[in-house]
């Protein structure tokens, strides 16, 4: 760690067209010293300089760096790479005696100087985090953003040098590859105060993963937080459990609904065994295992829920309030008393702010997005790309729509097999499947073979084979064939699902 820093310190920052000499420039500015920054980009190139529109008292060289540089500088912040390979330009700092940091330097000498919050699970992270931060800025709170245009933010040192930038809160979404390890990794750096689990189910995993040992990946953020608040939907019987293995001592909020079980269900639990579930949606719900993990009603509770499912009244500890929802469906029920929970019990935003401002969100790019009216149906992308939340989407549109076409641009992450469940939970629900991703349509064809679903599945007469690429699972002229067969069906809704759907949907209306 590094001795005490003088205050009229000079900080040389090499790589500021990088994402972190970008933040850890500005966490430097934000902390009152002088940033002299440097990279071999010019500024044209400079993919995030825009993030540095706020601090013009960052000086930056383009190009070559100058003999001046070295001159005014007390510390030079390197990229680990340079470091790692002794280059030519650490070889030189470290000749004149200037005491070379790293990004792990920053960690130790620069804690964050307000509250942070971390927010995993399998579904439902994206809203959680975005409709927080919807609710703190309605109220005057600002939080931390990394400002870094094209990326999510969820990966590398991003979580943790955004924690120290200046604002009044840091809203982070901490996802992971579901390695052992990835999420301390990721989470620690941030040092949280406050983690919210939305829920854990398998739907990420490919053929050959461990779901257990995924689930204990997420439960890395129930020790990182011993000593803080912990927000968890209790209605998920794999998140109470690790709350028990993990014995828990911190203070823990536990939240969920009440409304009437769908269906029945089975979930695999830490004991080995498969805990039984009346599913209020997919893997949460009302259940008990026979190792004793048992349902316990929450702290807070969404009741009274409509059938649009855009009210309900939240039963707290002390009181019931009434809200309204500018988004539907019960898992975005879910997503909201999570969001709720933290804005009122850590962010101290009153509930007459909240449900102003619930009424002016409008949930996230790609979840449940129309986007047209086309032939007397309305058009709609969802990034849904697995069983579950396929189920989810398909079953809560179904409440809202009479007849309703799902366009499939999946390619699963859990393989052919993945797929095939995609397709059948689609069969199960939306009233007429067509396939638009090669994967869907190998599925689509097998499945079609059953009189039980033949009736629903129309087949493109040409798909042509793709790879996968990522989680990317159709091509643009795929998913084209796919929403043009269906323009022409008597539906209310088409709805075309996939992460292919998402990032092609200004295409499907050209």
């Amino acid at each position: 760690m590094l001795d005490e820093i003088k205050t009229d310190a000079v900080f040389g920052v090499i790589g500021v067209c990088g994402i972190n000499g970008n933040l850890i420039a500005r966490i430097l500015s934000d902390n009152g010293y002088k940033v002299i920054a440097n990279d071999t980009l010019s500024k044209k190139d400079c993919k995030y300089s825009s993030a540095l529109n706020d601090y013009p008292d960052i000086k930056v060289y383009h190009g070559d760096i100058p003999e001046s540089f070295y001159e005014q500088v007390d510390y030079v912040i390197l990229p680990m790479a340079l470091i790692k390979s002794k280059s030519s330009l650490y070889k030189k700092i470290t000749s004149l005696d200037i005491p070379v940091l790293t990004v792990y330097d920053i960690f130790d000498y620069f804690e964050p100087t307000h509250p942070v919050i971390c927010i995993t699970g399998t579904n439902g992270k994206t809203t959680t985090t975005t409709l927080l931060k919807h609710l703190a800025y309605h109220d005057g709170i600002i939080p931390a953003e990394h400002n870094l245009e094209g990326m999510q933010g969820n990966a590398g040192d991003i979580p943790g040098l955004q924690a120290r930038l200046k604002s009044d809160v840091t809203i982070l979404e901490t996802g992971t590859a579901g390695v052992k390890g990835s999420l301390t990794e990721l989470a620690s750096p941030c040092r949280p105060d406050v983690g919210l689990i939305t829920n854990i189910t398998p739907d990420h995993l490919n053929e050959s993963s461990d779901f257990i040992a995924y689930a204990r990946v997420k439960g890395e953020l129930i020790n990182l937080l011993q000593e803080g608040t912990l927000v968890v939907n209790s209605d998920d019987p794999l998140v109470m459990a690790l709350i028990d293995e993990m014995a828990y001592d911190g203070n823990l909020i536990t939240f969920g609904i009440e409304y009437e079980s769908t269906q029945k269900s089975k979930k695999e639990c830490l004991c080995g065994n498969f805990t039984e579930i009346d599913e209020y949606i997919s893997g949460v719900g009302i259940y008990e295992c026979g190792c004793g993990n048992k349902y316990k009603k929450p702290d807070y509770r969404a009741c009274n829920i409509n059938d649009s499912h855009d009210r309900f009244t939240l039963k707290t500890p002390f009181e019931e309030v009434e809200l309204k929802l500018a988004i539907t469906g019960l898992h975005n029920i879910y997503n909201a008393t999570g969001a709720i929970i933290i804005a009122h019990e850590i962010l101290g935003i009153s509930y007459e702010s909240i449900k102003e401002a619930l009424l002016t969100f409008g949930g996230v790019s790609g979840r449940m997005e129309k986007i047209a009216h086309l032939n007397n149906k309305d058009i709609m992308v969802d990034y849904a790309h697995n069983p579950a939340g396929i189920t989810t989407v398909l079953k809560e549109l179904k409440n809202h729509y009479g007849r309703v076409v799902n366009v499939i641009t999946t390619s699963s992450e859990s393989g052919i097999e993945g797929d095939k469940q995609i397709m059948q939970r689609a069969l199960e629900y939306a009233d007429v499947v067509i396939p638009a991703s090669y994967n869907s349509f190998v599925c689509a064809k097998e499945l079609a073979r059953d009189d039980e679903y033949a009736n629903k599945i129309i087949l493109p007469e040409y798909m042509p084979e793709s790879t996968k690429v990522g989680t990317l699972g159709a091509t643009l002229e795929q998913v084209l064939i796919g929403f043009n067969e269906s323009l022409d069906i008597d539906a209310d809704l088409i709805v075309c699902t996939g992460e292919a759907a998402f990032k092609y949907k200004d295409k499907l209306l050209n």
